[in-house]
């Protein structure tokens, strides 16, 4: 199991996807033990803490399973990436775009209603962190676009439900690509929409830690829209 030892400040979901490509590849199959987490720390460059978290979200996916003494194994085979339509023009396609937007929206909101109702306290713990470090990083465009992504990404796992983990992310993968510089422009290095956009984020979490669908969902529409409406003057 060759991995790539990450240079910077490592955050868990890197290490996941490395992991999630080795088993979309074929590198991992199903029933293969993955090395100890101590070994695989190691191997990263990581702490435990964090490896522990990277080995959580693959489980919320649905790929591995975790046994009891932290022993690791793959029990599903990733797909790869959906395949869209005109997925070569999508950065020229408002038209594309748009309906990509629209579907996000539709499955953003029914996902956050999802994990207020079946999120765990283990979930719970990642989306304080994501939270924290969401707070810290106002202002720093690289750092606010990877904890804004983290969020939603720990909300979709939240919902504990493998297709819509699949789902969202052959949509979500699509959009990113075709707005990324948009989104570090507009809504990470601007100060004053940093800022909104954490309070619209905190009323996510708050109404996810209270165990609250309808709050959750109405949260989640208005921070869509807002965003929604700051990106459509761009494209």
């Amino acid at each position: 199991m060759e991995v790539t030892k990450l240079q910077k400040q490592n955050h868990y979901d890197e290490i996941a996807q490395q992991i999630k490509e080795m088993i979309i590849q074929g590198q991992l199959k199903m029933g293969d033990k993955l090395p100890s987490t101590k070994e695989l720390s190691e191997r990263f460059g990581v702490g435990r803490s964090t490896m522990r978290e990277a080995l959580s979200a693959l489980k919320a996916m649905g790929l591995i399973e975790i046994r009891q003494g932290g022993a690791c194994r793959v029990i599903r085979q990733a797909p790869a990436e959906v395949s869209l339509p005109e997925w070569t023009t999508l950065r020229m396609n408002r038209t594309t775009l748009l309906d990509l937007m629209e579907v996000r929206q539709s499955l953003e909101i029914s996902i956050a209603a999802i994990a207020a109702r079946k999120r765990t306290t283990e979930d719970l713990a990642q989306l304080q962190r994501i939270m924290q470090d969401m707070e810290n990083s106002v202002g720093d465009d690289a750092e606010g676009e990877r904890t804004d992504l983290a969020f939603h990404e720990l909300l979709v796992q939240a919902t504990h439900n493998a297709i819509m983990v699949q789902t969202c992310d052959s949509i979500r993968n699509a959009m990113e690509m075709m707005i990324r510089d948009i989104r570090r422009a507009e809504l990470y290095a601007n100060q004053e929409v940093a800022v909104q956009l954490l309070k619209e984020h905190k009323v996510i979490y708050e109404a996810i830690v209270n165990g609250d669908p309808v709050l959750a969902s109405q949260a989640m529409r208005e921070h869509l829209e807002h965003v929604e409406s700051i990106l459509i003057k761009y494209i």
